[in-house]
Formats: structure tokens, C-alpha cells, sequence
């Protein structure tokens, strides 16, 4: 399918490219913060989108322009519960599984991304920060950009923990966590906020400008509500590692569907949650404080198979990801698999639907000033995807990092 031209051909990989050399990018259709734009142009430059104009740029030469003829141009998608891919794991701490997690991700149009951990020894966490460290300090430009780290865990609840592995459960300790929050590389924690000692947690991080959602929960309703009083702004996984809501005890989930000020991750397979609550959580939520998620593990991009999850055994069948018990651990759905099944479920269009994976995250992160949005000042970090959502073209900083 002709989706994307561009001449000369030879330019399209453009992992060579300066990003500090002017170039654009021209679409029918692009989807900017306000409006769907029609004959418009992104004009790139040092890593940021400088201009947005209608029709194409006589100054920009042929050989920099990429003409995009059907499909949609839209912003790059931010993904901030991924474990993994392509057969590699945050956990496993190392340059290079971090380094194929972000060319895995830039296939499937996502531009920036949090590296999740999962409950683990106080080692192997620091392994993992440091290991992100050393790859941020020397990026290739291959691939998505590593935003900051996702701990998810290890003070998480017993009775909720999912597939966190039981033996590595702890209360917060300050002596523990505080190196991670000085770290500068833990952007969002996810936690169990009934926990002892969880509330200073939240104190803690949120004075450092860290994220908390909740997640992996026993928390009343009441204990959800504190936490949000705290500082606490997202639910992990809605639906997934909490009770059910009851219409007297509405528990974590209760909280969160009613608390405006609280963004709610989904899973978008189809199989975390049922379509049809799907619908009623965007609707509650609104597309504006709703965060689609992959939840990824190793097995995303992978055929069947047996795989790790930290230290916890994964067996992947017909693209569903499940433990030694048969219960659901992590997905292999992409963010791209996700705004498909969303869209199906909630009826939205494309337009409509695009803010969960590009916008509201960012807003959810502190960053929408230069992520999720399609205007001058914002990162160039675009995507270009055919009418079927299926990922032609993925741009990170102004270079091209994957093209179909």
C-alpha cells in the first residue's frame, strides 16, 4: 500500500539523518490538538516540530519532504506500563534489552515509553535503574525514547498482587525506596496504598514531582480516596489487581470511576476487560483522563511460547499471556492492537481516540508540553498510520526510526 512517498527513497531510513536538518513532513489528514488538519505541514527541526502550515513548504528541499497521500499523521504514542518485547524484559536490566524494547515499540508507532519493573529483590531493581541510566547516556536513535521508569512494586498487596511473585512482597522502607526516588530516573510508582508506611511513600515522591497510581490493591474506598488526598493521581489497571466494585464497599474502583482529579490505565486487549466496560470506564472517565496501556511482556512481538516475567514463568498461547495458575499475566497487545479494540468498543474515531495514547499519558507524566500533540514546540515525534491503524512510519526527535 502507497501510504507514504518520499524522494528520494534512499533518505526514508533515517537513522543516519541530522535531526538538526530542516525537514517535512505533508498530509492530507493530520490530527492536531484542536482539530483534524487537512493539507497541512510539519516542518522539523533540531528534534522539535517548529511549524505547522497549510498546504506544503516551497523552502523545504524535495529530498527532506516525506508526502504522506492517505493514511493519518498523528502524534507519536506514549506508552507508560510496558514490561517489555522482542523477546526482552525490563527486568532483565541490560543496554541491549532495553535498546530492542525501543526499536520493538518504535514498529508499533510508540515514541516514548516507561521501562516497568515488577516486584524484585532491592539488587535487581538497582540493576535495572542503572541499566536505564547507562542507556539513556548513549542513545543509538533507533529506536522509541525511554522516558523515565515505572516501578510497579514491590509494595504491593498479597491478596492482589496478580503475578508478582508472593516471596518478594514488602512494606515500604524508607531506607529502601528513598535511593530510588533520589535516583532522577523513577518518574511512576505503582503501589498498594493500604500498605504500612505507603502513605509517607506518597508524600515523598509526589514532592519529587514522582507519579503514584495505585494498583495491585485491597484499599477500601476510603483508603483510595486518602491516597488521591495525598498526592496519588492514577490507577493502574483499572479493574485488573483489585476487587470488584461492590454498590456498598465501591472500593479502588469505585474511587477511581468518581474521582475527576484520578487518571485510570486500561488495558485495551479485550481480555483484561470486557469491551463492554471498556465503554462504561471511558465513558465515566472521559477520553481525558483515561490512559490506554499495553502491560506488555516479553512475549509481544513473539510466537508462542514460554517466557519470563522477572523471575515469574509465562506460558503465551494464541497471543494470550498466562501463569502457572491460568491467571493473566501482562499482555502482548501493542498500544496500536489497543486504539482498534477501543474504538470498537466505545464507537469513538480515530480522532476521538487518540488523546489515551498520546495526550492524556503525557498530561498523566507532567510532559504534555513538548509530548502527545502535534504543535510547534511539541518534540517531532510523529506517527504515520494507514487507514486500518496499521504502523506505516514512526518518527522519534525528527529522525526516522521505523518505516514499513
Amino acid at each position: 500500500m502507497d501510504t507514504v512517498s518520499q524522494e528520494p527513497k534512499s533518505t526514508r531510513p533515517a537513522n543516519s539523518d541530522r535531526s538538526d536538518r530542516p525537514m517535512a513532513l505533508w498530509g492530507r489528514r493530520l490530527i492536531g490538538p484542536e482539530e483534524v488538519l487537512q493539507d497541512h505541514t510539519l516542518v522539523l527541526e533540531d528534534g522539535v516540530i517548529r511549524d505547522v502550515a497549510p498546504g506544503t513548504q516551497r523552502n523545504i528541499p524535495a529530498d527532506r519532504t516525506i508526502r504522506v497521500e492517505d493514511g493519518w499523521i498523528v502524534p507519536g504514542f506514549l506508552d507508560i506500563h510496558t514490561h517489555g518485547g522482542a523477546g526482552h524484559d525490563t527486568m532483565d536490566a541490560t543496554t541491549e534489552a532495553l535498546a530492542s524494547i525501543a526499536r520493538h515499540l518504535a514498529r508499533h508507532g510508540v515514541t516514548g515509553f516507561y521501562p516497568t519493573t515488577m516486584t524484585a529483590s532491592a539488587e535487581d531493581i538497582d540493576r535495572c535503574l542503572s541499566a536505564f541510566s547507562t542507556t539513556r547516556a548513549s542513545p543509538n536513535g533507533s529506536g522509541a525514547r525511554m522516558l523515565g521508569i515505572h516501578l510497579e512494586g514491590p509494595y504491593v498487596s498479597h491478596d492482589y498482587r496478580g503475578t508478582q511473585p508472593v516471596e518478594l512482597l514488602r512494606d515500604p522502607d524508607p531506607g529502601e525506596y528513598q535511593p530510588w526516588l533520589d535516583s532522577g530516573v523513577v518518574r511512576l510508582i505503582t503501589l498498594a496504598p493500604e500498605l504500612p508506611g505507603a502513605a509517607e511513600l506518597i508524600t515523598r515522591a509526589t514532592r519529587l514531582g514522582i507519579r503514584i497510581a495505585i494498583g495491585h490493591t485491597h484499599a477500601t474506598y476510603t483508603q483510595s480516596i486518602e491516597a488521591f488526598n495525598l498526592g496519588a493521581t492514577q490507577a493502574t489497571h483499572l479493574f485488573n489487581g483489585m476487587p470488584p466494585m461492590h454498590h456498598r464497599e465501591p472500593g479502588p474502583v469505585g474511587a477511581v470511576l468518581s474521582d475527576d482529579r484520578v487518571y485510570a490505565q486500561l488495558i485495551p486487549d479485550g481480555l483484561h476487560v470486557h469491551p463492554a466496560v471498556l465503554k462504561l470506564a471511558v465513558s465515566a472517565k472521559s477520553v481525558e483522563r483515561t490512559i490506554l496501556v499495553s502491560d506488555a511482556n516479553r512475549g509481544a512481538g513473539m510466537p508462542d511460547g514460554t517466557y519470563m516475567l522477572g523471575v515469574v514463568r509465562v506460558h503465551t498461547r494464541n497471543g494470550v499471556a498466562r501463569n502457572d495458575q491460568g491467571g493473566l499475566a501482562g499482555s502482548t497487545v501493542s498500544l496500536a492492537q489497543g486504539l482498534r479494540i477501543i474504538m470498537h468498543a466505545t464507537g469513538l474515531s480515530l480522532p476521538e481516540a487518540i488523546p489515551m495514547v498520546t495526550r492524556v499519558p503525557a498530561a498523566a507524566m507532567g510532559i504534555a508540553e513538548v509530548k502527545g500533540r502535534l504543535a510547534p514546540g511539541s518534540d517531532a515525534d510523529i506517527v504515520v498510520l494507514d487507514d486500518d491503524l496499521t504502523v506505516r512510519m514512526t518518527i522519534v526527535a525528527g529522525r526516522v526510526v521505523y518505516a514499513a
